[in-house]
């Protein structure tokens, strides 16, 4: 055997007897728990797929438990992307995405249920489950079922939560090997725009120096992204135009007067603040998740800041609806919200997901009480850092959703000054136009590295899922497999 071939030999035992050492440290300090669910109440006989619940330490002597949901997918686990979602907010429950954005094995059935009762469950068709292993994780602490066992580990930010994320799943992928060579994702929707393509960068970064478990990082998926505070309240202006929510005229008038300031207007130029006065009249009644959809009396409308407040993203559907009754008139989306928090915060319910006692009090859809720190404004620079990787990424946005409007989302897309490779052109689902899409790729140096596809989802909400999911699921499973929506 030659010199070099011994060299190379040794190498190779070096790194893997490095890897276990590492496996076997992580997991010593991991005081990962995990359980599968055989059974929840709401859904009568034994899950028809694999559901597992637990917790994994993270941080400063693992003070931060954060909890997490896993299903493997229901075609093939061991060949299909494993997914690891992040539900908006900051402080939305994993739970929250899980049942109502890109689904569950299982959903309400609304008919068969009542608010105030025990509700119960459906099959859902259009899972993403079906097509992808997915880990739905409570974060940041404070979130969903996480907790901290120190008043120290509730202090987070963006960039401490991306950090504690990432260390959750290196030590995930630890305690579940099989899943390192399945392609890897990080995806999620609304406020994870700030926290998703930090952690995207934690990755790629940790694969370059080595540090273990490497991963199959693929790309990210990122619905309604928020992603830099300027960009995308500023397009609030510009989509009510586009749907014709404000006039031609006030539209004109405000582009002039407050040169398109949304989100920090010069408040001493009285003909500016007249139209953004006026605007707020045409669209202050309107439900800003979705606009075709009627808005809560008492929970909307909300006001739209004329100075970002992050707050805007969480959903305050609780407090209104646990504390009054159902009353009639027109269907509102928060009533579907209501059956959600009956069901986690009973008591047979955490004890089949395996919530640790006292841990927990009241379980939130979406916690506005987190001890948060708001520390990055823009994740637009982490985007163009990725181009230069070989990643895929999917943006995808509900085209009628006033949150996060998908003409801001367009704009930094664009000042990634990528190649269009195929522009504006619609997509399909059984023969039904379902949105439009672009792919943009990054082709500098003659062989594409990275590629974008942006996509609208027509009659979509903020959470594009939660209004449109067979389209969303149809979007999905082509996009995993590499074909065009």
């Amino acid at each position: 055997m030659s010199v070099i071939r011994l060299r190379n030999t040794h190498c190779h035992l070096i790194n893997m007897m490095l890897f276990l050492v590492f496996t076997l440290l992580l997991l010593s300090d991991a005081a990962a728990s995990k359980s599968i669910i055989k059974s929840l109440p709401g859904f009568d006989g034994n899950l028809p797929f694999v559901l597992e619940t637990g917790y994994i330490g993270v941080g400063e002597l693992e003070a931060v438990q954060l909890f997490y949901y896993f299903i493997e997918s229901e075609r093939s686990p061991k060949d299909d992307p494993l997914v690891l979602w992040l539900t908006g907010g900051p402080g939305c429950s994993a739970l929250s995405g899980l049942i109502y954005e890109i689904g569950a094995p299982l959903s309400f059935d609304y008919a068969k249920s009542s608010g105030g009762g025990k509700p119960v469950f459906a099959l859902n068709p259009y899972s993403w489950t079906k097509i992808a292993n997915i880990i739905f994780v409570d974060a940041p602490v404070g979130t969903g079922f996480s907790y901290s066992t120190t008043w120290e580990g509730y202090q987070v930010s963006d960039t401490l939560s991306a950090a504690e994320t990432y260390e959750f799943l290196r030590k995930w992928l630890v305690d579940h090997p099989r899943f390192l060579t399945n392609p890897l994702y990080v995806a999620g929707d609304s406020y994870s725009g700030i926290v998703a393509p930090i952690i995207v960068q934690e990755i790629s970064d940790g694969n370059e120096v080595g540090r273990q478990p490497t991963m199959n990082l693929k790309g990210y998926v990122l619905g309604n992204p928020l992603t830099d505070h300027e960009i995308d309240t500023n397009s609030i202006v510009p989509f009510a135009h586009l749907k014709a929510l404000i006039s031609d005229k006030l539209y004109e008038s405000f582009m002039k007067t407050c040169k398109g300031e949304y989100l920090n207007p010069d408040q001493s130029n009285a003909s500016c603040m007249e139209d953004i006065l006026a605007i707020k009249e045409c669209i202050g009644n309107l439900h800003n998740t979705q606009i075709l959809e009627p808005a809560f009396k008492v929970v909307s409308p909300k006001p739209v800041a004329l100075k970002w407040d992050p707050r805007f993203l969480i959903a305050d559907d609780a407090d209104i609806l646990l504390s009054s009754p159902r009353v009639p008139g027109p269907w509102c989306r928060s009533y579907d919200h209501e059956y959600i928090y009956g069901w986690a915060n009973d008591e047979t319910v955490r004890d089949a997901l395996h919530i640790r006692k006292g841990t927990i009090k009241d379980w939130r859809r979406c916690n506005k009480t987190l001890a948060y720190s708001y520390n990055v404004e823009s994740t637009v620079d982490y985007h163009r850092n990725l181009t230069k990787k070989p990643y895929r990424a999917l943006i995808y946005s509900g085209d009628h959703g006033m949150l996060i409007p998908y003409v801001g989302t367009l704009e930094w897309i664009e000042s990634l000054n990528l190649t269009i490779k195929y522009d504006w052109e619609p997509w399909f689902v059984d023969g039904q136009v379902a949105g439009y899409a672009m792919l943009y790729a990054d082709n500098a140096q003659d062989y594409i590295t990275y590629d974008l596809t942006f996509a609208t989802v027509k009659g979509g909400g903020h959470t594009a899922p939660e209004y449109r999911p067979e389209q969303c699921f149809a979007m999905m499973d082509r996009w995993f497999n590499y074909y065009p929506l």
